[in-house]
């Protein structure tokens, strides 16, 4: 068996602003003390070889799909590349946003294709079939699905699972998953997806920031019968060991190429909210979702600044080749709930605020209300206190679903 290392680390709520009235759940807040290191699912060979042994497998993977052969977390096999080595029949690949490798750009089309290194089939399951058709699954005798997620509601990957669990209920195929951390895991937060902007960035009536891991999330799709006609997965979770939601897990792998470290992962549910605004949050730097900025905001209250400029994982950043003028948070602590101050300090010192949100904007934050309180002049505190009776409401739903220990 092989083991993860992970850093555990003592934190608190932290809020450097301190007219913020936090209302955001924190999952574990009391000091954690030296325990064993986490076994991600993947490395608990033992719990699923045998359900996949004399059957055709496809496996939905991308760069985050490994087994770790030693503690240090730098020595590791593609998941792929391992089911083969074990006389696993895999017979096809699917790979979500970003594709099989992790290379492509937030957005960018996916094409089918051959994995080069094991010659499996490669479909894409972002661009024209973001479910996987049925006559591609109809040879599948079980599925697998690894992917490391971030926790954050419009992080697509969790989409992508719903739909593999759509097509695989459909044809009556059995879905593993194989488990793995939640770096933001440790609490709730953010408003409830609304009906009316339902989207491939947001499926399901969760906060922004969920507190659950991707085998949890699959029960609760599951249980509370979200697939289209409330059709249910015959479904495996292949539990993390030694995990609980107050572990503060560093990713070894990034997960997609903007989110390059620990800081971005963490930021990543207060920033992401800029992507439907017209600043920019870093695409195009190497401080991806650690920053935020524009052209047109005032310099002499925006003091730090960046250039945009194409490189890995952003080809057109937003704002290519000018000097925005904005944030600097990569020395930001560790964040347990969404901050919506900066993202009101941008919209009130915009000098057109008229055009300052898209059309995204909505579908990022799950409810057209958001916009319409941070241009009616509502304060950060007064906003997150109309999100309480649906984190309230949905803190029932998500106990049902939890493997571990809070």
């Amino acid at each position: 068996m092989k083991y993860v290392l992970v850093c555990f680390m003592t934190f608190l709520a932290c809020n450097s602003n301190p007219k913020n009235n936090q209302i955001s759940e924190n999952i574990g807040t009391e000091p954690t003390v030296e325990k064993p290191e986490i076994v991600v699912g993947a490395n608990r060979t033992e719990a699923y070889l045998n359900l996949l042994k004399g059957k055709n497998v496809g496996v939905v993977a991308n760069q985050t799909s490994v087994i770790f052969k030693d503690e240090s977390e730098q020595s590791y096999t593609h998941l792929v590349d391992s089911l083969l080595a074990l006389n696993i029949k895999v017979t096809k690949v699917f790979s979500p946003e970003h594709g099989f490798r992790g290379t492509a750009d937030a957005g960018e089309h996916i094409e089918n294709g051959i994995d080069e290194k094991t010659g499996l089939p490669i479909f894409s399951l972002y661009g024209k079939n973001r479910k996987p058709p049925k006559e591609i699954l109809k040879d599948i005798d079980v599925m697998l699905f690894d992917i490391q997620d971030v926790g954050v509601r419009f992080y697509t990957y969790i989409s992508t699972l719903h739909y593999v669990m759509e097509t695989a209920a459909e044809l009556n195929i059995p879905l593993i998953i194989l488990d793995r951390p939640n770096p933001n895991g440790h609490y709730i937060d953010g408003p409830i997806l609304e009906n009316d902007v339902k989207s491939f960035v947001g499926m399901h009536p969760v906060p922004i920031v969920y507190g659950m891991t991707i085998g949890e999330y699959g029960k609760m799709i599951n249980g509370e019968k979200w697939l289209e006609n409330g059709i249910q997965n015959d479904l495996t979770v292949v539990p993390l060991k030694n995990y609980t939601y107050n572990s503060a897990y560093d990713l070894p792998i990034k997960p997609s190429p903007n989110l390059p470290n620990a800081q971005s992962i963490n930021l990543y549910p207060s920033v992401c909210f800029f992507e439907g605004t017209t600043l920019s949050c870093g695409r195009g730097t190497e401080m991806q979702f650690q920053v935020f900025g524009a052209p047109f905001l005032p310099k002499e209250t925006f003091d730090f600044s960046f250039t945009p400029q194409p490189n890995f994982g952003a080809k057109t950043p937003k704002h290519q080749g000018e000097v925005c003028y904005g944030r600097d948070l990569r020395a930001v602590e560790r964040l347990s709930e969404v901050r919506l101050d900066w993202l009101i300090e941008a919209y009130n010192s915009a000098p057109d605020q008229k055009s300052f949100f898209n059309d995204f904007f909505p579908k990022l934050a799950g409810t057209k209300k958001l916009q319409k309180q941070i241009e009616k002049g509502m304060s950060e505190a007064a906003i997150k206190e109309s999100w309480k009776p649906g984190l309230e409401s949905f803190s029932k739903t998500r106990e049902k679903y939890l493997l571990y220990n809070e």
